[in-house]
């Protein structure tokens, strides 16, 4: 077996054009844009996963260790794809399977009707579901703001997320990083999304800027409420973080700039998933306020077909 390993190891980095070799580096790509999408630094991954951080630098570099690629080759002969070999489920229904393989296999326009399909079928959003707007977007966006406002304006609550999870855990967004990591905020955001879902009616819900980086979540999110994404240039987002007291973006600001495009660009197609878009770039609260007030009663009269 070690000479197999070994050997589909020199295979892949002698020829750097095989199957294997791109295999290696889509997955570490994978891994990277999923690290940068939760906006975990690599160190924090390590210490969450239990794998040290130069085996994580090898595997985003596309060097991920030759058991990988065995498995992908004994998956190949099975007509399987690896990450079937993978699940922890036993028993799956067989329709299961073949919508699986059936959606591997269309384009990236089909996969997106698809998706927009079984939400309209299987998760129809009733009028009372839809008076739930749900603002998402990065820090800065005016998701606070603007959802006090809107929420006053149309007399319903007005419910931030992540103080619903501080209330629920006990302790600030920073001790429950420290305890418990990210995974933990994960847990403790999807339970209290999950509570407020059956517990509220009409209201405004300001969301974390990362809850897009959880598809269950999301698409939970997405599914129950109508959805808009407060969207802002970069230097904006920077400015009103900063405006609000918190100068800690300022601490190496250059990069701090380049880190925030970076995870605005990976989140632009997630955010975009949104019922629907306000841009407050350039604009004041007033107009923005009458932009996002504009889009919600037509939400609320469109019932999906």
């Amino acid at each position: 077996m070690g000479a197999r390993i070994d050997k589909a190891v020199v295979q892949a980095q002698a020829d750097p054009d095989s199957a294997d070799a791109e295999f290696l580096r889509a997955l570490g790509e994978r891994v990277r844009q999923a690290r940068a999408h939760r906006s975990i630094t690599r160190k924090s991954l390590a210490t969450q996963s239990g794998v040290s951080e130069r085996y994580l630098a090898n595997l985003e570099s596309g060097q991920g260790n030759a058991s990988v690629l065995l498995l992908r080759h004994v998956s190949a002969a099975l007509n399987m794809a690896p990450e079937d070999l993978l699940r922890d489920a036993e028993d799956e229904p067989a329709e299961l399977q073949t919508i699986r393989q059936l959606l591997r296999g269309m384009s990236p326009q089909h996969l997106a009707k698809a998706s927009e399909l079984l939400l309209r079928s299987f998760h129809d959003q009733s009028a009372e579901q839809r008076k739930r707007i749900a603002l998402i977007g990065l820090r800065g966006a005016g998701k606070t703001t603007l959802g006090k406002k809107l929420a006053q304006k149309l007399k319903r609550p007005f419910i931030e997320l992540d103080r619903e999870l501080e209330r629920e855990a006990g302790t600030s967004l920073s001790e429950i990083f420290l305890l418990y990591g990210q995974p933990g905020y994960r847990r403790y955001e999807r339970r209290c999304l999950e509570s407020l879902l059956k517990n509220q009616g009409a209201c405004v819900i300001a969301t974390g800027g990362s809850i897009v980086s959880e598809p269950g979540t999301y698409q939970l999110l997405l599914s129950t409420c109508f959805t808009v994404w407060l969207k802002a240039l970069p230097e904006e987002h920077m400015a009103r973080v900063i405006a609000q007291g918190d100068t800690r973006p300022m601490e190496g600001n250059a990069q701090a700039m380049n880190d925030l495009r970076r995870i605005l660009n990976n989140r632009a197609g997630l955010y975009g998933q949104a019922n629907a878009v306000v841009d407050t770039a350039g604009k004041n609260v007033a107009k923005s306020l009458n932009e996002l007030n504009q889009i919600i009663p037509k939400a609320e009269q469109t019932t999906p077909s």
